[in-house]
C-alpha cells in the first residue's frame, strides 16, 4: 500500500472536536490536582469523567464489533493526543479503563463480553475498569517459576467459582470512585503453581462492587496528580467460573498482546506533552525579550533547540502513528514497532520538556508555567506500562535474538 498520513475526513473530524472538547471541559478539571490527598483528588474529576462518557468518548474507544464506536487505533491515537495534551489524569482514567477492558474484548466468550461491556458502552454514568496485572513487589518477572515469586496472587476453584487471593498495585481507579471496587477488575492470578509460566497464569474477570477488596492506600503519585492508582488486597474474592478470559493458563499472552495495544498509545502520551511544552516555548520565544532589543527566538540557540523538539515531536507522533496502522492491518512487525514506539516517545517526552524548559529558563521553574505538571506527568511514561528497563527493551532483545528476525520486516521492506 501507498505510505500516506494524511488523516481521513472522519479522523480530521474527530481531532477537531476532541481538540474543543479538551479545551472546553479538560481544562477546567486540572484545578482537581491542588486538592490534597489522591483520593480528593481523583473525586474531584468525577464530573469531567462523566462529561466524557456522556460525549460518547469512551464509547469511541471501544472496537466496533464489541458494540462500540472505535474504527482503530490511529483514531485512538488521535483522540488521546488531543485529551493528553490538555489534561492527562482525566485522560488516562478514561484509557485506563479501556486497558482494563482489553482482556475481555481479547479473550472474553460473546456472551460474557455483551454482558461485561454493557455498562461501558452507554452514555450515562462513570463506569471504571482496571487491569489488575502490577503487584507490590514489581512483576515484570510475572511468568518466573520457583524460586522465582513471578504472579503472586492466586485463584482456586471451589465448586463452579474461583476464589482469588493476593495483593495488586498499581492499578489504575482499581478501587473506584468509593473503594468498593471498579464495575470490573481483570485479574492476573496463578491458577497452577504446578505449571510451567507459560500455562500457569489466568486472567479472571471480577464484577464490582467487589466483595473482599481491602484498601490498603491511594499512591501519591509524582505526575497525573488527579488519577487514582490504589494498593489493595483481594481477600477470598469470589467470582463466577465462566469469567475466566480465554483459556485457562493462557494469562501471559493474553496480558502481552493486551499491553502490545497499547504501547503505541504511550509514544502518542510523549507527543501529547511534548507538544504542550512546545507551543507554550515556542510562544515565549517570540514574545520575550528577556530585557534584550528582540524577541529570543531571534538568537540562533533558541532556534535551534525548538527545532529539535519539533522534529522529535513529528518523529515520535509517526512512529506511533505506524504503529497503531500495523497493529490494526494485524502486521507481522506490530509488535515491534510498537515497543519502539513506547520506548522512543516515553523517553523523548523527558528529554525535549526539560530541554525546552532550558528555553524558557529560570521562569520554566514556576508553576504559572506548565513545565513541571508536564514534565511530572512525562517522568511517568519510561516506567509504565511495561517499563523500558524491565520490559519493554528485554522484548526488543527478545525479538533481536530470534533465528527467524527480519531486521527490515518493520520497515515493509521484505
Amino acid at each position: 500500500m501507498a505510505i500516506d498520513f494524511t488523516l481521513t475526513a472522519q479522523q480530521r473530524d474527530l481531532q477537531l472536536t476532541s481538540r474543543k472538547f479538551a479545551k472546553e471541559v479538560l481544562n477546567d478539571a486540572k484545578a482537581a490536582e491542588l486538592l490534597s490527598s489522591p483520593e480528593e483528588r481523583f473525586l474531584a474529576t468525577k464530573p469531567t469523567y462523566e462529561a466524557m462518557v456522556a460525549s460518547g468518548y469512551l464509547r469511541k474507544c471501544i472496537p466496533a464489533p464489541a458494540g462500540g464506536d472505535n474504527a482503530g487505533l490511529i483514531d485512538m491515537a488521535i483522540l488521546a493526543e488531543e485529551f493528553y495534551s490538555v489534561n492527562a489524569s482525566v485522560t488516562l482514567t478514561m484509557l485506563g479503563t479501556v486497558l482494563g477492558l482489553l482482556p475481555i474484548l481479547l479473550g472474553g466468550t460473546p456472551d460474557l463480553c455483551k454482558w461485561l461491556l454493557g455498562p461501558f458502552l452507554k452514555t450515562s454514568g462513570a463506569p471504571l475498569a482496571g487491569f489488575c496485572s502490577s503487584e507490590p513487589g514489581g512483576s515484570a518477572n510475572a511468568g518466573s517459576p520457583p524460586p522465582g515469586e513471578g504472579v503472586r496472587t492466586m485463584a482456586r476453584r471451589e465448586g463452579g467459582n474461583w476464589i482469588i487471593n493476593g495483593r495488586k498495585k498499581w492499578v489504575s481507579s482499581a478501587t473506584g470512585w468509593n473503594r468498593e471496587g471498579a464495575d470490573v477488575l481483570c485479574v492476573v492470578c496463578r491458577t497452577d503453581p504446578a505449571a510451567p509460566p507459560d500455562a500457569a497464569i489466568s486472567i479472571i474477570a471480577v464484577e464490582g462492587p467487589v466483595t473482599g477488596l481491602v484498601f490498603e492506600r491511594a499512591i501519591d503519585t509524582i505526575g497525573h496528580r488527579a488519577h487514582l492508582v490504589p494498593q489493595f488486597g483481594l481477600q477470598n474474592v469470589v467470582t463466577p467460573g465462566h469469567n475466566l478470559l480465554g483459556q485457562e493458563g493462557s494469562g501471559l499472552a493474553l496480558t502481552a498482546a493486551a499491553f502490545t495495544g497499547t504501547a503505541a498509545l504511550v509514544g502518542i502520551f510523549g507527543v501529547a506533552l511534548m507538544r504542550a511544552a512546545f507551543e507554550f516555548a515556542l510562544h515565549f520565544a517570540r514574545t520575550e525579550k528577556r530585557g534584550g532589543v528582540h524577541p529570543i527566538i531571534e538568537h540562533q540557540a533558541v532556534g535551534y533547540a525548538l527545532a529539535d523538539a519539533k522534529t522529535t515531536i513529528e518523529a515520535a507522533r509517526y512512529l506511533s502513528w505506524r504503529a497503531c496502522h500495523a497493529l490494526d492491518a494485524q502486521s507481522p512487525a506490530a509488535e515491534e514497532l510498537a515497543v519502539e514506539a513506547k520506548i522512543f516517545g516515553s523517553e523523548a517526552a523527558v528529554r525535549v520538556i526539560t530541554d525546552l524548559m532550558r528555553v524558557v529558563g529560570i521562569d520554566s521553574y514556576d508553576h504559572e508555567a506548565p513545565f513541571a505538571r508536564l514534565l511530572q506527568d512525562a517522568l511517568a511514561l519510561p516506567i509504565f506500562d511495561g517499563g523500558n528497563m524491565g520490559v519493554r527493551r528485554r522484548q526488543l532483545h527478545m525479538m533481536f535474538r530470534r533465528s527467524d528476525y527480519d531486521s527490515l520486516a518493520a520497515c515493509g521492506a521484505t
